[in-house]
């Protein structure tokens, strides 16, 4: 963590200096000494100009992938689904009663390229930024947002943003999101920042490029282990006097948990051909990156919950801790040729250090202290255009250290002129399953084992097919086989532990999404289906999750205002839903309770002014009048009837 703190103030250091630099200069260009400048403009003021803001589509935000948008600052219904804590249309995710706590997952994404152990306590990675949500930049000057919404009850969540260009080819931001919510109910506050600073820089003949980024983040979620039995009685009752949900007993108000993080990145290429013209017809490019990211995990008690989890070896002042250093370093060389496409080679060195300070000796064995080691992998790209298709194939595979693992996609893409836009592909993943799989310890005699030798890969292969058209509908269709699933579940004596599965997991998920436009009118619908053929018992999803959003805009005040208002509608139908384990932070299969089945009615009214939209959004109106049995998870209830406002500001200087 001290060598994080370096690398942040070293970032912090350039850009003053160059600011600076900026400010203090004595001359001008032509080496005029700015004092007899500011003389001569004091004795006949210069005439002022009124500079036209530059078009909006300079304005470029760039991802790791090189994929650039431009700043967009309309008012549209995605923005309205985007208008969240995590930033993101969250349609497959079911938000627990407080902001910033965790989600119960509606369908799955098993698009994962990862062929090395991931690190664990997944339901506190909602909202962790990893290397594929950081962005980069391009202003012609700077720019600045604003993010703000309400929570529930003595908080506030705001997302602030800026960025600008030191130079054409030189870019630096800084941002910080922080939140702070008490929730409805007892022992649930959540407090939770994300600090990023990026850096973007290009040399002024083009051959070097760099992107690097710094992040720092800690995310807590008191936690309070769900409603009791006599709770969860007096709450579906719907008795009036339990509408202040605090009076609702939980199972405890001593627990706490929290994700802490640091990574440094970097992204560096050369060109070793100069590229004089756009139809240079050969490329070769070298390049390096680096990812260094240093993350712990806590779960701490002041009192042990035994009736929950099981015995535990201390009587007070509990804490479990779960560590994991990484540095990754990848080197590649990139050939592109007009003719045969663009062919990458890459070779990865990563360090891994994960685990705990003490070893565990039990009856059953030993369980150690640490999974530590070294990997190394090699692995190919493949890109061309070929009769208007876009094909894409690559593939990566561990070849030196303790875990096997391998990776293969080949995807081919067409554009049908203007209409629609057809994908598909197939994946093939080898990887070991996530490290709190393999080893945990806890201060609860259960919640600790060691399967790293035990487990084998968990294998994943899959087809898929999506289709982007305006003028006709998205769709997206998938079909996922997985061997060696594994999943937390309950034991024979009710307490959660890690486990593989004993038979394939087929899964299919079709998605539709069609807008409907009459005059100031427009319905925008969302509909997946589910199927679980096999593994039913490992894999819950509900078969149905629909959005409909009925809405009318218009321009009022002489178009001075833009304005959006109008209804949504979520539902998901009834099915096993995962239930939630606060000690390892991951939700575990159950088959024993369905829920679900309950409808999410909103009414929003929205509106844009100049660069400014402004939110005001009545959630779970139906709550009112409906019985009270939502939940998001087991022992959870979903969130009551409330009124939320907020805004998101872009300022252009």
């Amino acid at each position: 963590m001290i060598v994080m703190r370096y690398f942040v103030l070293f970032f912090f250091l350039i850009a003053t200096s160059l600011s600076l630099q900026a400010q203090d200069a004595r001359f001008n260009r032509d080496g005029v000494m700015r004092d007899t400048l500011d003389k001569q403009r004091s004795a006949r003021p210069p005439k002022r100009e009124k500079q036209e803001r530059p078009a909006i589509d300079l304005y470029k935000i760039i991802s790791v992938e090189n994929d650039t948008t431009v700043v967009d600052t309309s008012l549209t219904v995605e923005k309205l689904y985007k208008y969240n804590y995590l930033r993101k249309d969250n349609f497959e995710l079911l938000p627990f009663s407080n902001e910033g706590q965790t989600y119960n997952t509606l369908a799955y994404d098993f698009s994962a390229q990862n062929i090395r152990p991931v690190f664990g306590a997944r339901a506190r990675h909602f909202n962790y930024m990893e290397v594929a949500d950081i962005n980069y930049y391009q202003v012609p000057t700077p720019l600045t947002e604003l993010y703000y919404k309400s929570v529930f009850s003595q908080g506030q969540n705001l997302d602030a943003f800026f960025t600008m260009n030191k130079s054409k080819r030189f870019n630096f931001s800084i941002a910080y999101k922080g939140l702070r919510s008490l929730g409805k109910y007892q022992n649930f506050l959540t407090s939770t920042g994300n600090f990023r600073f990026t850096l973007n820089y290009q040399t002024k003949n083009k051959r070097y490029d760099l992107k690097a980024h710094y992040v720092a983040q800690d995310l807590m979620n008191q936690q309070n282990g769900g409603l009791t039995d006599q709770a969860l009685l007096n709450f579906a009752s719907g008795n009036s006097q339990f509408n202040d949900r605090a009076r609702l007993s939980v199972n405890f108000e001593d627990a706490e948990n929290i994700l802490d993080g640091a990574r440094f990145y970097l992204n560096q290429r050369y060109d070793l051909i100069p590229q004089n013209d756009s139809i240079s017809k050969n490329r070769i490019q070298v390049g390096h990156i680096l990812n260094y990211e240093d993350k712990f995990y806590r779960y701490e008690q002041a009192s042990p919950a035994t009736a929950l989890f099981g015995n535990s070896f201390v009587t007070s002042n509990l804490v479990d801790r779960t560590d994991l250093e990484e540095l990754n370093n990848r080197v590649f060389v990139e050939y592109s040729n007009n003719i045969l496409g663009t062919l990458n080679f890459q070779a990865n060195h990563t360090y891994y250090n994960y685990g705990y300070n003490s070893v565990l000796i039990q009856e059953e064995g030993r369980i150690p202290n640490g999974i530590q080691g070294d990997l190394i992998a090699v692995g190919a790209a493949y890109k061309k255009m070929y009769r208007g298709f876009q094909l894409k194939g690559e593939a990566q595979t561990n070849v030196v250290g303790d875990f096997s693992g391998l990776d293969f996609k080949a995807e081919a893409s067409y554009d049908l002129k203007d209409k629609a836009n057809f994908s598909g592909g197939i994946h093939i993943n080898s990887a070991p399953a996530n490290y709190n799989h393999l080893l945990y310890q806890s201060s609860y005699e259960n919640y600790n084992w060691f399967n790293a030798e035990a487990y084998d890969n968990v294998k994943t292969s899959s087809l898929y097919f999506n289709m982007q058209s305006n003028k006709w509908l998205n769709a997206s269709a998938e079909l996922v086989n997985i061997a060696d699933y594994a999943y937390f579940a309950k034991n024979d004596l009710g307490l959660t532990q890690s486990f593989q599965a004993g038979e394939n997991v087929t899964y299919l998920k079709l998605k539709l999404n069609k807008e409907f436009r009459f005059g100031k009118f427009a319905l925008d619908n969302t509909v997946a289906y589910q199927n679980v053929s096999s593994g039913m018992n490992y894999l819950n999803v509900p078969e149905v999750i629909t959005r409909n959003t009925l809405y009318y805009t218009d321009q009022w005040f002489q178009k001075a205002l833009f304005v959006q208002t109008g209804f949504r509608f979520n539902y998901f139908t009834e099915y096993n839903m995962n239930g939630y384990d606060p000690v390892l932070a991951e939700f575990y299969v159950q088959n024993d309770q369905e829920l679900g089945g309950f409808p999410l009615l909103d009414l929003f009214f929205n509106m844009k002014v100049r660069q400014t939209r402004i939110f005001f959004i009545a959630e779970h109106i139906n709550s009112l009048v409906s019985p009270s049995d939502y939940y998001s998870a087991p022992g959870y209830p979903y969130r009551d009837f409330t009124f939320r406002f907020g805004l998101v500001w872009n300022f252009f200087l």
